[in-house]
Formats: C-alpha cells, sequence, structure tokens
C-alpha cells in the first residue's frame, strides 16, 4: 500500500537540505581566500615599473580592484541566498543553483580582475 500525497507534500522539511549550501560553502571561502591574495599580491608585478607604465598599472588596479570587491560582494550575496532559503522539498533545486553558482562566480571575478588589470 503506498501512501496518497497530500496538498502539500514538497512543504515538508528536507532532512538534507544543509548539504549544498555547505559544500559550496566549504568550497568558497578558501577559493575566495586565495583569490584575494593573489590579487593583493597583484600590485607587486609593477615593483620595478616607471613611468607611464608604472601609471597605467595603477590606474587600472584602481578600477579592477574594487570591482573585484563588488564580485565577492555578489558571491556572498549569492552564497546566503543558498543557505536562506526555506528548507521544504520543493525548494531543493533551488537551493543547489546558488550552491554550484558561488565558488563560479569567484572564478570569474578572479578572471575579470585580471582582465581589467594592465600588465607590464
Amino acid at each position: 500500500m503506498t501512501p496518497t500525497p497530500t496538498p502539500d507534500a514538497g512543504a515538508d522539511r528536507h532532512p538534507r537540505a544543509f548539504v549544498a549550501p555547505l559544500v559550496s560553502t566549504l568550497l568558497t571561502l578558501p577559493v575566495t581566500a586565495l583569490a584575494f591574495f593573489f590579487v593583493g599580491l597583484a600590485p607587486m608585478a609593477c615593483d620595478s615599473c616607471a613611468g607611464a607604465v608604472s601609471d597605467r598599472f595603477d590606474d587600472s588596479y584602481d578600477l579592477a580592484f574594487p570591482v573585484f570587491g563588488f564580485g565577492l560582494v555578489v558571491v556572498l550575496v549569492v552564497l546566503l541566498s543558498a543557505w536562506a532559503l526555506p528548507w521544504q522539498r520543493r525548494n531543493a533545486a533551488a537551493r543547489v543553483w546558488p550552491a554550484v553558482i558561488a565558488p563560479a562566480a569567484v572564478v570569474l571575478d578572479f578572471v575579470v580582475f585580471h582582465g581589467l588589470v594592465d600588465r607590464p
């Protein structure tokens, strides 16, 4: 005898709803720290530069660093949305997408940063 579905069958609590956001957090935070470390080291690429090359690099870095920071804020919002969605079964897929997007957004943010910086 199979149980008959109730009208709010998707509203019951999902027992493993925390798995996708937890895995995403465990991936996103170290990748973010590593990306931030390398973004912080980027100005050392032009330590020996002088004149127009140094000015071009500084101007591009002054634009790229706030863009990178804004990208990290977007990553934080996406990651928090994975945690904040209600833990019902009907939201399982909606919770997985932000959990997958968060670490990928860090990588994209890092690539955008390096695309904006004018290397010597």
